[in-house]
C-alpha cells in the first residue's frame, strides 16, 4: 500500500508493515510514514474515550542521560526541578533557548541509574544537538533508536495492562517503572497525550510487533491513528509543538507556567529567566487560550483573531471539530486583555468571519489516575 502524501526520505516505523496489514492509511508526519486512521477518526476518537486506543508514537525521541549530576546539568537547560525528581517519577518540562523561547516540550523521568527523556519527533535531532552542546562532556546522551514507543490510552487501559503487565496498573499518573509483557522488557509510565487515563510503553523495536498484537488481541483495544490523537489532545487542551508552541512563545505566553518550578524561579537560573519571570509578574503580551467557535464549520490553524476594527491581533494555532462536545473548538494566541473565559472574539479564515468565545481549557475534563483519586 502506498499513499500520495508519502515523501522521499520518510523513515518507516518498526510497526510500518503491521499498520498497513491492519488497514491504516499512512501519511507523512515528522519525517516518518505514520498511520492517520484505520476505521475512521471519529470512531477511533470515541473508542479511546470509552475503551482503550493503541497509538504508535515511535517517532518520538527517547533519550537516556548517564553520568554523575546529570540532573543538575539538565537544569541548565530546563526550568523544572530535575534534582528533586524521585526515582520512578516523571515531570513535564521545556527545553528553552537563551531568550526564553521554547525549543521543545518534553517529559523527564528519573530511572535508577539515569535520566530518561521523551522529546518530540519533529525536533529530536535539533534537541539532541542543543543538549550535546549545553551539557558537560561527562554526561553521556544515549539516543535509544532501538526502542519503540506505544501509548495505550482510555478508561479500560488499566484493566488491559493488569492482565498483560501485572503491577503496571498500580502506577499513578506521572509514575513509571520496569515491567514485562510476555517476557519482553517494557518501561511503562502512566501518562499520555489524550487527557484520558493511560500509559506509554517503551519496548525493544524488535519485539514491538509482538506487543502490539498482544494488546490489540484484547477486546478493549483497537489501533488508533494520528487523526484521533490530534482531536483528543485538542479537547484536552494540550499544545502541539510546532503549532501551539514554538521558539517565539515563552512558558508564560503559552500558559505553561506550571512547568516553572518554584525553586528554579527563586534561583533565576534557567535560560531566559529574566524575561520569563518578568512576564510572569507583569503578564505576557499574548496568551494561549481555548475558543468555542460559533457555527458548525471549524476554524483551522492560521485563522486570524481580529479586534473591533478588523485588525489582526492574534492567530489560531489549532482548531477542529470536537467529537465529544459536538461543536467547533480551537486554540489561539490573543492579547492578554482578551484572554479571560467568556470574552467574545472575532476570527477570520479565508475571508469568512466567525464569532467565537474564549473558553477555559481543558475543553473535556482530564481523567488522569492521580494518587488519592477514586478508581
Amino acid at each position: 500500500m502506498t499513499d500520495e502524501s508519502a515523501e522521499i526520505g520518510d523513515r518507516l516505523l518498526p510497526l510500518d508493515a503491521w499498520h498497513r496489514a491492519h488497514g491504516a492509511r499512512m501519511v507523512s508526519f515528522a519525517g516518518y510514514q505514520m498511520p492517520i486512521q484505520y476505521e475512521g477518526i471519529m470512531a477511533e476518537h470515541q473508542w479511546t474515550r470509552t475503551s482503550a486506543g493503541l497509538f504508535d508514537v515511535s517517532h518520538m525521541g527517547q533519550l537516556l542521560f548517564i553520568g554523575d549530576a546529570a540532573d543538575a546539568a539538565l537544569e541548565g537547560l530546563l526550568p523544572g526541578d530535575i534534582k528533586g525528581l524521585a526515582e520512578g517519577r516523571m515531570r513535564y518540562s521545556l527545553l528553552l533557548a537563551d531568550d526564553g523561547g521554547i525549543l521543545d516540550d518534553l517529559m523527564v523521568t528519573r530511572r535508577a541509574d539515569a535520566i530518561y527523556m521523551v522529546v518530540n519527533g519533529a525536533t529530536k535531532e535539533d534537541d539532541i544537538a542543543v543538549l550535546r552542546d549545553g551539557l558537560p562532556d561527562e554526561i553521556t546522551i544515549n539516543h535509544m533508536e532501538d526502542q519503540a514507543l506505544l501509548a495505550l490510552q482510555g478508561p479500560k487501559a488499566a484493566a488491559v495492562l493488569a492482565r498483560l503487565a501485572p503491577g503496571a496498573d498500580g502506577l499513578f499518573f506521572m509514575e513509571a517503572g520496569a515491567f514485562e509483557i510476555a517476557g519482553i522488557p517494557a518501561w511503562i509510565s502512566r501518562s499520555g497525550y489524550t487527557g484520558e487515563d493511560g500509559y506509554e510503553l517503551s519496548i525493544p523495536a524488535e519485539s514491538v510487533q509482538q506487543v502490539a498484537t498482544l494488546l490489540t488481541d484484547q477486546p478493549e483495544v483497537k489501533p488508533v491513528g494520528l487523526g484521533a490523537r490530534d482531536s483528543l489532545r485538542l479537547e484536552a487542551g494540550l499544545p502541539l509543538y510546532g503549532h501551539d508552541v514554538d521558539p517565539t512563545t515563552t512558558p508564560v505566553s503559552a500558559d505553561l507556567g506550571f512547568a516553572l518550578a518554584k525553586r528554579r524561579r527563586e534561583e533565576r537560573s534557567f535560560p531566559g529567566a529574566e524575561r520569563i519571570l518578568l512576564e510572569r509578574e507583569q503578564g505576557a503580551i499574548q496568551k494561549r487560550v481555548g475558543l468555542f467557535v460559533d457555527g458548525r464549520q471549524p476554524v483551522r490553524e492560521g485563522a486570524m483573531v481580529l479586534d473591533g476594527e478588523g485588525n489582526e491581533v492574534g492567530r489560531v494555532t489549532s482548531g477542529g471539530h470536537s467529537p465529544t462536545l459536538e461543536r467547533a473548538i480551537a486554540m489561539a494566541y490573543v492579547p492578554t486583555a482578551l484572554a479571560a473565559p467568556g470574552t467574545p472574539v472575532t476570527l477570520s479564515q479565508r475571508g469568512k468571519v466567525h464569532s467565537a468565545t474564549v473558553a477555559a481549557m481543558p475543553f473535556v475534563p482530564h481523567r488522569y489516575h492521580r494518587k488519592g483519586s477514586p478508581k
